[in-house]
């Protein structure tokens, strides 16, 4: 049993890439890939926020390495794929969890939230997309993990720029992994559910809001971080090699309800 789990589920000697890693869902996705056994690349724009990471996860055994970049630069995410690819010589896993938001109704949204949230989520992506697929489409091998939305599915209230940026994460998703499935490299999503995180702090101190949303949620609770750990292997590993071009909502129930 051991060794079905460690061919399917096993990452070892992997090295993967979790943008927007120094904090939340990306801290707890790292960690996962980690404890799988690949090598990891932490990322964030504050290089203060990264090394504390790196040395938590040398305590526990293991293997991170800090790259800090601002995913709202082109240039700097395509600097970020490259360094990632040069540390170990190949980048197995990319899984971008970088992303921002900007709460603000419809008509108030400026053009200047909009441009911020689109660069990160939908620009940034696009370009550690191509980056890396270029380097995985060669080696014949290769696995891209997007984090979308609920708002993938949905429109949201007072986040258009966000809602129009995860939108176009699911689509564009499904748009490479037509391209680069027949090269061994699968293209997924995950789509969380409302989690605790500091995206959501806002709709948390909401006391109304934030109970209409528990009431939605079948699992009857908010998702945590950790929630994300099992989706993110699973997507990783060999165990998904004929999964491609779906958005796998992780969100307690939500979808359904």
């Amino acid at each position: 049993m051991h060794s079905f789990l460690e061919k399917q589920f096993g990452l070892r000697g992997q090295v993967a890439l979790v943008t927007g890693s120094s904090q939340g869902l990306g801290l707890a996705m790292a960690r996962a890939l980690g404890q799988a056994g690949a090598h990891v690349i932490v990322n964030g724009r504050d290089p203060g926020k990264l090394t504390p990471v790196v040395h938590r996860f040398a305590e526990h055994g293991l293997h991170a390495h800090a790259i800090a970049a601002d995913l709202s630069d082109r240039a700097a995410v395509q600097r970020l794929v490259e360094e990632s690819i040069a540390w170990k010589g190949h980048l197995d896993i990319l899984v971008n969890n970088a992303g921002i938001i900007k709460r603000t109704p419809a008509v108030d949204h400026t053009d200047a939230d909009w441009d911020a949230v689109l660069n990160v989520n939908l620009n940034g992506v696009f370009v550690a997309c191509r980056a890396a697929g270029k380097h995985m489409v060669a080696r014949g091998s290769g696995k891209i993990i997007n984090i979308a939305s609920l708002l993938t599915f949905f429109g949201g209230v007072t986040v258009p720029g966000y809602a129009a940026s995860k939108g176009a994460v699911g689509q564009l998703t499904k748009a490479l992994s037509n391209e680069w499935a027949a090269h061994g490299v699968q293209v997924n999503a995950i789509a969380p559910g409302y989690m605790r995180t500091d995206n959501t702090a806002a709709l948390q101190a909401d006391p109304k809001r934030s109970l209409e949303i528990l009431q939605r949620i079948p699992a009857n609770r908010w998702g945590d971080p950790s929630d994300l750990e099992g989706a993110v292997v699973f997507l990783a590993s060999h165990a998904s090699d004929y999964l491609t071009g779906h958005v796998m909502a992780v969100d307690g129930g939500w979808c359904g309800r």
